[in-house]
């Protein structure tokens, strides 16, 4: 980052107030009887029909649209532990993210936890404020086991947007890329390069949308994982194959997809030479990607290619997700973010990457024109019609597979953020 952009981002940050966020008053106080019913004594009453049933807070309290972002500070960014306080100016961010796309209210919350047991009790024993718990930047394999026991615990959905929000979004983008380079996702074989969070959730969500575990090389530091290895954690050991395979290298031989979430400059030119013909590479690493697109396009010329940068064509962006997938939940006050509901979205974000694209997205680009192909298999994070379109899928997804408390909305989607209305 330029000396110029850090002191812009600092300034950002600081003026005209500190942070990102504020609370607003949703009801009138300009005069003495509506501070009676704010407070004392007319809160007492919503405070018995609480008490007689729980429900009762999403009809009285802001529940039903408010959502905690929560971290421990563990894996903040690509800057690493941090600690809780360090984490947040992106947990503010990530606010800014789900108030600005999807009109949800965020609280940040940064935990000083000193084992992930007192991060799951505090987070459990605060649960009920909210109705959805969005989890962010804790590292693995912590992360796995956090994420687990509060999903078990909590009435509510809990969703850790580093493996999941990466796994939906990635999963779209690849799906279309296979499809445009004429593959199948369950013949496919994929490289994938990192073994952390967000690969193993990236993985696992390709399994579920077709891909075939024996087809999987996962590689993380010390080389492939494969099954004569005795240093495996239960995430890793589950992509761990038969296979005399052992390094970057020899896994990409011939491989159709490469999915990096990783580092800088790991894959090189000679590697994504041997890959098969038309292959697909997911360059991920922020803000360097495993091979710069430009090194990458003049290697060959038959590859489509994502990154995680704004600057290039197919951004793999968190951003088409995790907004309207807990829109999506809210609305029909689902208990859980469960896979039904993870490819749903999957399969909306995809499909409207086909869709011809609306004036107003190609005016917030600049008048840059997009057509579904090579430079662009997923959505733009400013296409408003995310907001319809995922949030419908997540929605019907939650209410197919039972975990939905409220039936289909009655006139759903909504059409914008200001049609937003908490049942």
């Amino acid at each position: 980052m330029s000396d110029e952009l850090k002191k812009a981002a600092l300034e950002y940050h600081a003026q005209p107030r500190p942070g990102k966020l504020s609370v607003e008053i949703t009801k009138p106080t300009a005069t003495s009887r509506d501070l009676s019913l704010a407070y004392s004594p007319g809160v007492a009453e919503p405070v018995r029909e609480i008490a007689k049933d729980a429900e009762n807070a999403y009809r009285y309290t802001n529940k039903g649209n408010l959502v905690a972002v929560i971290s421990d500070g563990t894996a903040i960014l690509g800057l690493g532990n941090l600690g809780p306080l360090a984490s947040k100016p992106v947990m503010e961010g990530k606010g800014v993210l789900f108030k600005r796309f999807a009109g949800i209210d965020v609280f940040d919350i940064e935990v000083k936890a000193e084992s992930p047991q007192a991060f799951i009790d505090t987070v459990a024993r605060i649960a009920d404020t909210f109705g959805g718990i969005n989890l962010e930047d804790i590292k693995a394999p912590e992360c796995f086991e956090i994420e687990r026991v509060l999903i078990e615990q909590c009435s509510i959905p809990v969703f850790h947007d580093d493996q999941h929000g990466t796994a939906i979004v990635t999963a779209a983008g690849m799906l279309n890329a296979l499809e445009l380079q004429g593959k199948q996702i369950g013949e496919a074989k994929i490289v994938c390069l990192g073994a952390g969070a967000a690969a193993v959730a990236c993985m696992k969500l390709l399994i579920s949308c077709g891909a075939k575990s024996e087809n999987i090389y996962m590689i993380d530091r010390k080389g492939v994982i494969h099954s004569g290895r005795d240093d495996l954690n239960q995430y890793k050991a589950m992509f761990a194959l038969e296979t005399d395979k052992r390094t970057l290298a020899d896994a990409c031989e011939g491989a159709d997809v490469f999915v990096g979430l990783s580092g800088p400059d790991l894959l090189s030119v000679d590697m994504l030479k041997s890959m098969a013909p038309n292959p697909v590479i997911f360059a991920c690493s922020n803000p360097d990607p495993e091979i710069k697109p430009e090194l990458a396009l003049a290697a060959r010329d038959d590859l489509i290619m994502a990154t995680g940068r704004s600057d290039y064509p197919n951004q793999v962006n968190n951003v088409l997700g995790f907004p309207f997938i807990f829109r999506g939940a809210l609305d029909v006050r689902a208990t859980a973010i469960n896979e039904e509901m993870k490819v749903a979205a999957v399969n909306a974000i995809r499909e409207l990457a086909k869709q011809p694209v609306p004036q107003d997205v190609v005016d917030a680009y600049g008048g840059e024109k997009f057509e579904f192909g090579k430079n662009y298999i997923i959505p733009k994070p400013m296409d408003v019609r995310l907001l319809t379109e995922v949030c419908a899928a997540v929605a019907r997804a939650a209410v197919d597979s039972g975990v939905a408390r409220l039936p289909y909305p009655e006139h759903y989607p909504l059409n914008s953020i200001d049609d937003i209305k908490i049942v």
